[in-house]
């Protein structure tokens, strides 16, 4: 009989053949063998064994310099002197290094829903002079040169009355795209040349992400004067062109 089970025909007296493997060399490596292995391999038993045994390290002491890696690498959510966590609801912008705000935290702090942990808001206008008087955010200051802002927040630095309350500043420009950022980057590099790391005269740093763009539309009451004067507007190309080569 060849068959491998017995067919309903067959009387249940008949007894089936025995079939039994045919033993194959076991010091050769056969294709089915081969893939049978890689097939298996990875798994949870084999992983196990292969993993490395883990030895004890004797501990070392770190350097200065690699304390301060350690711990800018390892508190990208505190501020910039790493006492704190940063107090305002941060989103996604456009540069990864920097802390962005929306326009509605923006006015949260406007309205003074922070006031009892925030003692000053600097608002930074980064835009050109022209389009800082066609239209801004209340008290904000315009500082569009870095040789402006650093006058302003870093030769007589603004210290709290309150130890326990915050000063923060929040950086834009038109869009927040270009000029705001640049000058946020500017005052943390020139904090952090006047200090001992990890102090800083302002360790909380924010821009307003869209910039007086996207502010002004939904928030005109804030602004004065209520309006928007675009950089590349028709009538200050002159103005324009003075400050852009300035700014180089």
């Amino acid at each position: 009989c060849r068959q491998l089970f017995r067919s309903p025909s067959m009387p249940s007296s008949v007894i089936r053949p025995i079939l039994k493997r045919i033993d194959r060399p076991q010091d050769r490596d056969t294709p089915v063998k081969t893939k049978r292995r890689r097939s298996v391999a990875g798994t949870p038993s084999e992983e196990a064994a292969a993993e490395p045994v883990a030895w004890l390290l004797r501990s070392r002491s770190f350097s200065h310099e690699e304390i301060e890696n350690l711990l800018a690498n390892d508190h990208q959510e505190l501020i910039g002197d790493f006492s704190k966590a940063y107090l305002l609801q941060t989103v996604e912008g456009k540069h990864q290094d920097l802390k962005y705000i929306s326009p509605e935290m923006m006015v949260a702090v406007l309205t003074g829903q922070f006031s009892s942990l925030i003692e000053s808001c600097v608002i930074v206008d980064c835009r050109y002079p022209y389009e800082y008087e066609g239209g801004h955010i209340k008290g904000a200051v315009n500082l569009p040169m870095e040789q402006d802002v650093e006058d302003f927040l870093l030769k007589k630095p603004i210290v709290p009355f309150d130890a326990s309350k915050r000063v923060i500043v929040i950086f834009h420009c038109e869009f927040s795209s270009e000029r705001g950022p640049r000058m946020c980057r500017f005052v943390r590099e020139k904090d952090r040349a006047c200090n001992e790391y990890p102090h800083l005269h302002y360790p909380e740093l924010y821009v307003l992400k869209g910039g007086y763009r996207e502010f002004f539309p939904q928030y005109q009451t804030h602004c004065e004067p209520q309006d928007y004067r675009p950089m590349h507007h028709e009538d200050f190309k002159e103005d324009l062109r003075k400050f852009r080569l300035k700014s180089r």
